[in-house]
């Protein structure tokens, strides 16, 4: 009997709660003063597994990386797309609640979405996040891509701690079972 991995969202968001302009920018969030790697460092040895949408993926690739920045873990994208897979991720489509349940069954560490919007808001809606790491930036955008959209959906939370990097405020959060 192996325990089951947790599914984890560790994100930024703005005061108001969005994580990127409506044109994908994240430059908000690299004006804020924060601490060392706000803790990124730490969360990210706690995981072996990525899941992200395709339009998060494009934006990775889209950035001047020289490698790709998940190349030490599993990474899977879920897509409407027919793509070959690549060195480095393994395109997914079909049901993401069996997907993930099937994930969670696997031994390993915890398993981190990275986003976008839209898998993110299937995975509340379906309440496949385990645990939440928000950190809350000192920025009001007005607009933009929501952490949480509006829809049909309620979701109880536990708070298990909150931790400060300068001027960003992480909250840590556990889904209530």
């Amino acid at each position: 009997m192996i325990d089951k991995r947790n599914v984890v969202l560790f994100i930024a968001t703005s005061l108001d709660g969005y994580i990127a302009t409506k044109d994908d920018s994240l430059e908000w969030l690299f004006k804020v003063e924060g601490e060392g790697d706000n803790g990124y460092s730490q969360f990210y040895e706690t995981i072996d597994t990525v899941i992200m949408g395709k339009r998060t993926y494009d934006w990775v690739m889209e950035q001047e990386i020289k490698e790709f920045p998940y190349k030490d873990k599993k990474c899977y994208v879920f897509t409407r797309s027919q793509l070959d897979d690549t060195e480095d991720v393994a395109f997914v489509s079909g049901d993401v609640t069996q997907f993930v349940n099937e994930l969670k069954e696997q031994n390993g560490k915890k398993i981190w979405i990275v986003g976008g919007g839209e898998l993110l808001h299937g995975f509340i809606k379906e309440k496949l996040i385990d645990e939440f790491f928000i950190t809350v930036a000192p920025t009001i955008l007005g607009e933009g891509i929501p952490l949480f959209k509006g829809g049909d959906y309620q979701v109880e939370l536990t708070l298990k701690g909150t931790r400060n990097f300068n001027q960003f405020v992480e909250l840590h959060y556990q889904l209530k079972k």
